[in-house]
């Protein structure tokens, strides 16, 4: 990634919208490190910064999982305080099993970013 320009710039846009998402969930440090597929406290301090020459691909596929997350629960959920409820509440929905999404977000694994996006996107149709 560090090599190729183009994805070094929508990393460094996709880490920059990120953060800013993190704020506004109010994520600690350390769900943004898992999130983010487990990069370091220093290295994520970095990405904070604007560096961005050691992430991965999959760093950028998570952010955009992420980000489409966000833009669908915002879309379902326009009032940003019940959006932002939602994310941290439990729900029945059969998907999530009386969890809330973050718990299922929290998880660690990739397919878990996904699975929600597709709750989610399916909720919108």
């Amino acid at each position: 990634m560090a090599g190729d320009p183009t994805s070094s710039a929508l990393l460094s846009a996709g880490l920059r919208a990120f953060f800013l998402l993190a704020e506004e969930w109010q994520l600690s440090e350390a769900e943004q490190a898992i999130l983010l597929g487990s990069p370091t406290i220093p290295e994520l301090e970095r990405w904070r910064c604007g560096e961005t020459l050691s992430a991965s691909g999959e760093t950028l596929e998570r952010i955009s999982y992420l980000l489409g997350i966000y833009k669908a629960i915002h879309t379902l959920l326009p009032v940003p305080v019940r959006a932002n409820e939602w994310l941290r509440a439990a729900n029945s929905a059969p998907e999530l099993g009386g969890h809330s999404a973050l718990d299922w977000l929290l998880g660690g694994n990739i397919a878990d970013l996904r699975s929600i996006r597709a709750y989610l996107d399916a909720q919108l149709r």
